[in-house]
């Protein structure tokens, strides 16, 4: 499925999308979709041209995002993503949180009660993010300058 919120949550794009694959398993019980949802999904190659226009050049928020990459066959600029599952402060003795543990810590919600749904799931990491935005972005720029320093001492 290839999904995306605005800043304030807001959904703008949302589509079931027609794998590339014979699908053997759709695990409904945890993923939310089920045979029909496919009869009328995008093609692949629709969905991953659109979504690839629609992050160009933009920050991307999200949860576990290098699963959304692998899947549409896609990449972004390490810089321009925000990922819930990989933000330090957010680890656990060093390992990765579930989303819907996250919500449920930083934001006070529970979601992914029993099927996903990625609007929801999209919805919950950006607001995770919004809360924890002026921290984040700061770290970002320690980092960025840091890496900066260390690079003019290996020049000289």
């Amino acid at each position: 499925m290839g999904n995306e919120v605005n800043e304030w949550g807001n959904a703008v794009y949302d589509e079931y999308v027609r794998p590339l694959e014979r699908v053997v398993d759709f695990r409904t019980e945890i993923s939310g979709i089920r045979p029909k949802d496919l009869w009328k999904a995008k093609s692949f190659w629709a969905v991953q041209k659109k979504v690839a226009e629609l992050i160009k050049g933009r920050i991307l928020v999200g949860h576990s995002l290098s699963n959304d990459f692998k899947a549409l066959l896609l990449s972004h600029p390490k810089k321009d993503i925000r990922d819930t599952s990989e933000y330090q402060p957010f680890l656990r003795e060093g390992r990765r949180r579930a989303l819907r543990d996250l919500a449920a810590h930083i934001l006070g919600v529970k979601i992914q009660i029993k099927e996903h749904c990625s609007i929801e799931d999209a919805r919950a990491a950006m607001f995770i993010y919004q809360k924890n935005k002026k921290e984040w972005e700061r770290n970002i720029k320690k980092h960025i300058k840091s890496k900066r320093k260390l690079k003019e001492r290996e020049r000289k």
